[in-house]
């Protein structure tokens, strides 16, 4: 029996893939719990690494580099950069999404109602998408809320990051498990 067998409604780890939108220098000063959302973001990110998800990640064009503290986390992988708002107008990471041949994206970033919202409501016609609600934010927490309950309705599945990580480990006792315990203490 699949690990899923079930529910449809869980992640399979196996089927999914990180995107971090647009954590830079410029734009993180002036994001509503910018300390909360950087916190839980650079945690998905260590915990890839632990569990081997593959990460995307986005710089928007002359907001300067991703924040030095996620760019360590992240090994050196390059942000895609991009003009547009909607991440899937860039061929780029649209190529990077279709070479990873995952159905499921896990969004993260900022600014919600902008490049998040946009980028997942084009996602949702081919792809499973899940929202980090506490990895995610815009300059205000209005246009956050307004962008979560847009993209809920639209579809997305929006969800928290240790049910999204609790939801990947599956069980405890693991060495993974025991490895991530620092993570969400």
């Amino acid at each position: 029996m699949g690990k899923n067998a079930f529910s449809k409604n869980l992640i399979d780890r196996e089927d999914c893939l990180i995107v971090i939108i647009d954590i830079q220098e410029r734009l993180m000063p002036v994001i509503a719990d910018r300390e909360r959302v950087q916190k839980n973001i650079i945690k998905l990110a260590r915990f890839s690494k632990i569990v081997g998800l593959p990460v995307v990640t986005t710089e928007q064009e002359k907001l300067g580099a991703t924040i030095a503290d996620l760019k360590g986390e992240l090994c050196g992988l390059i942000p895609v950069p991009k003009a547009h708002f909607n991440c899937f107008y860039n061929h780029a990471f649209s190529e990077q999404i279709r070479a990873s041949d995952k159905k499921t994206l896990i969004l993260t970033g900022v600014e919600a109602h902008i490049c998040v919202i946009q980028t997942a409501l084009s996602g949702l016609s081919d792809y499973n998408i899940h929202i980090i609600e506490d990895a995610t934010s815009s300059r205000t927490r209005e246009n956050k809320k307004i962008a979560i309950e847009r993209m809920r309705e639209a579809g997305a599945i929006i969800s928290s990051t240790e049910m999204f990580i609790y939801e990947i480990l599956q069980k405890a006792g693991t060495d993974e498990f025991k490895a991530i315990l620092q993570l969400v203490k």
